[in-house]
Formats: C-alpha cells, sequence, structure tokens
C-alpha cells in the first residue's frame, strides 16, 4: 500500500488547446545537475543505493490493475508511442532523452550492473498517465524496459513530463535482476523516481503545451514535494539541452 500513497493527489489534467504567449524560450539552453549524482560513483565512501520511493498509484506492473510489463512490445527505446493492442497514440512535448547508468553499490558505484533491466514510466505533458487517467486509458505510450548494456546504462527517447498539481515534476522507475525478471514483473530489486531541477522546468513549461504546469510548478517545492522532500541529491539528474534541440537527463543509479 505504501507503494499506491505518492500521486494519490493527482488530478488529471485536460490535454492544453492554447499556446504559451512566451516561445521565446524555445532557443534558451538550459544547464543543471546534481553534484551528488556525479560524485556518487568517484567515492566507495560517498556511494549510497538509489533511494527507495514509491511507485505511485500508477505503475502499470500489475500492483495496481493492469500489467503492461508481460505485453509484447514493451522492451524498447522510444517510448513516446503506443505499441501493441492500444489506440496507438503519440505523447506529444519537448523531447527529452533519459540515460539511467545501473552500478554495483557495493563495489563503491564503480561496477556497470550489466545485464539487469529498467522499467521507465511517467505522464505526459498534460500530467496524465496512460492506461489509468481518463481520456489515455486506451494508450501505454511513456513506458517501456530496456537491458542494460556493458556500461550498465540504459537510453530512452521520451518527452518532457507535465507537472500535475501535487507532485514536483518526475519520472518513475523500476530495477530488475534482469530482462526476464522485468518482462515477467517479477523479483523488483529497486524503486525509484528522477527529479528534474527548477530552472529546466521553468523554461520547458513556458513553451506550447505545457500551460497548465507553470501554475502547478508554482505552488511546490523540490523541498516540499511528497516524495523528494526527505532528500533528493541523489534523484536529481543532470539535465541540458534547449526547448527547440531538446533535452538529455542522465542519473547514476547504485543498486
Amino acid at each position: 500500500m505504501i507503494r499506491l500513497l505518492a500521486g494519490a493527489s493527482l488530478v488529471p489534467l485536460a490535454a492544453c488547446t492554447t499556446d504559451d504567449a512566451s516561445t521565446s524560450s524555445s532557443t534558451t539552453t538550459g544547464t543543471s545537475s546534481s553534484a551528488s549524482s556525479s560524485s556518487s560513483s568517484s567515492s566507495s565512501a560517498e556511494c549510497a543505493t538509489i533511494p527507495e520511493e514509491t511507485a505511485g498509484p500508477y505503475p502499470a506492473d500489475g500492483s495496481n490493475g493492469v500489467n503492461v510489463l508481460k505485453e509484447s512490445g514493451v522492451v524498447r527505446s522510444d517510448i513516446r508511442s503506443s505499441f501493441g493492442n492500444s489506440a496507438g497514440g503519440t505523447a506529444e512535448g519537448v523531447p527529452l532523452t533519459v540515460t539511467l547508468t545501473v552500478v554495483d553499490a557495493a563495489s563503491g558505484c564503480g561496477t556497470p550492473k550489466k545485464g539487469a533491466a529498467v522499467y521507465l514510466w511517467h505522464c505526459d505533458r498534460a500530467g496524465d498517465y496512460s492506461l489509468y487517467t481518463e481520456g489515455v486509458t486506451d494508450e501505454n505510450y511513456l513506458r517501456g524496459v530496456q537491458e542494460t548494456d556493458d556500461k550498465g546504462q540504459v537510453t530512452f527517447t521520451s518527452i518532457f513530463p507535465g507537472c500535475y498539481k501535487g507532485r514536483w515534476p518526475h519520472i518513475h522507475f523500476e530495477v530488475y535482476g534482469s530482462l526476464a525478471d522485468a518482462t515477467a514483473a517479477t523479483s523488483t530489486t529497486n524503486t525509484s523516481q528522477l527529479a528534474f531541477p527548477k530552472d529546466v522546468c521553468d523554461t520547458v513549461y513556458a513553451s506550447d503545451g505545457y500551460s497548465n504546469s507553470v501554475g502547478n510548478l508554482a505552488e511546490l517545492s523540490l523541498d516540499s514535494d511528497m516524495v523528494f522532500r526527505d532528500g533528493y541529491d541523489h534523484q536529481l539528474a543532470a539535465v541540458e539541452g534547449s526547448v527547440a534541440k531538446g533535452y538529455t537527463a542522465t542519473l547514476t543509479v547504485p543498486v
């Protein structure tokens, strides 16, 4: 039940139909990073397992209704479109590439976890979750699984998530011991969330399609968020890019 608590205050948002007046930000380059993320791999004394967080009420891993992990096609790198027998929609928004590097915490974060698997999911720019939120229950976009490579890395092509009422902008992920475990939805080793820096969120949310996120973000802070308020140094992604060219978000995930 604890895994289902965070996000309970989510209020489904209607998709935006008006353009935001601030379009000049599309050429703004934003760079923000987490010092803890980069330094955690430099010293075993500083290496700590990624904080365990709730999967929220919309995981689609079988723990709260639907299970997308057992569907053919869920293993993929580009998660912007729905797959299989879904409605076939595509999530629109500012391009985002997410790279997670899974490492062994017991070895001081110096050993990549090759052959592990990551299931990643997040809301769309309107703050809606596929398979759960009214209007997108027939979609399964913004969900995908990948096996880590020799460097312990997985990379997903997605869109920048919106900010819905009550939660700081974030991405959910679960780490599994193997791809077989992930697609069988068994033996999760770690469940956590990735947070985005405020300056990048401000820039993205000034662009078309994210107008609802502006007010929601204004009511929040990382220090007041129900998940990140107990500490977010090891979950704050390093983010670079621009609205026009898209963003990259990277995070080291010690397990």
